[in-house]
C-alpha cells in the first residue's frame, strides 16, 4: 500500500482550510484517512500546525508527502528553528 501525506480540503466556499492527513494514495482527496497529523488554515497565524513527531514517524515508514505538504513541512520546520 502506497501511503501519502496530503491535504484534505475542509471549510466552506471562499473560506477554505485543510487537514494534513496520512492516507492510501488510491483514496479520493476527501476519502478515508489513516491519521490526521496537522492543520493548515491560511487565514490564521501560524497558518500550519503540525504534529512533528507523527509526521517524522510516517516519513520514516515510507510515506511520501505531496509537493504542497512538503513545502508546508519545510516552512514549519524553519519557523520552529
Amino acid at each position: 500500500m502506497a501511503v501519502r501525506i496530503r491535504l484534505m480540503r475542509m471549510g466552506t466556499k471562499k473560506r477554505p482550510h485543510s487537514k494534513i492527513v496520512v492516507m492510501d494514495a488510491r483514496e479520493e482527496r476527501d476519502g478515508l484517512f489513516l491519521e490526521q497529523v496537522g492543520v493548515h488554515d491560511p487565514t490564521k497565524n501560524p497558518s500550519t500546525v503540525l504534529k512533528a513527531d507523527r509526521v517524522e514517524h510516517w516519513l520514516k515508514r515510507g510515506a511520501k508527502p505531496t509537493e504542497s505538504v512538503a513545502h508546508l513541512i519545510r516552512r514549519a520546520s524553519r519557523a520552529k528553528a
